[in-house]
């Protein structure tokens, strides 16, 4: 069973950062792409970010130049780092692998996604 567990979301006032974690665990040979994404209120889910295993990352033009996402392959782990919050950022944030091996048992999963952390942004 492979888990996703994301942490570092609360409150923080506009013009603040935050930065989120996010932990794989399970028997995990190896994870394709990973991404966050956030769902604010009344509102659908939506990228805010992802990166391949090689480091090639994508952003949501809302967060271009504000958000940074970033891996570490060996420890299975995935960051968000939010600079100059507004308030419209606030929201559950999510994290994603899109296509997670592993050996015990031998097997693909795909779209496997952590329970979410709330950001909150005060203006």
């Amino acid at each position: 069973q492979v888990q996703l567990v994301e942490s570092g979301g609360g409150l923080v006032q506009a013009g603040g950062s935050l930065r989120l974690s996010c932990a794989a665990s399970g028997s995990i040979f190896s994870i394709s792409a990973m991404g966050w994404y956030r769902q604010r209120p009344g509102k659908q889910r939506e990228l805010v970010a992802t990166i391949t295993s090689g480091g090639s990352t994508n952003y949501a033009d809302s967060v271009k130049g504000r958000f940074t996402i970033s891996r570490d392959n060996v420890k299975n782990m995935v960051y968000l780092q939010m600079n100059i919050l507004k308030p419209e950022d606030t929201a559950v944030y999510y994290c994603n692998a899109d296509r997670v091996t592993t050996t015990q048992p031998l097997r693909i999963m795909f779209g496997v996604w952590g329970q979410g952390t709330q950001v909150t942004v005060s203006s």
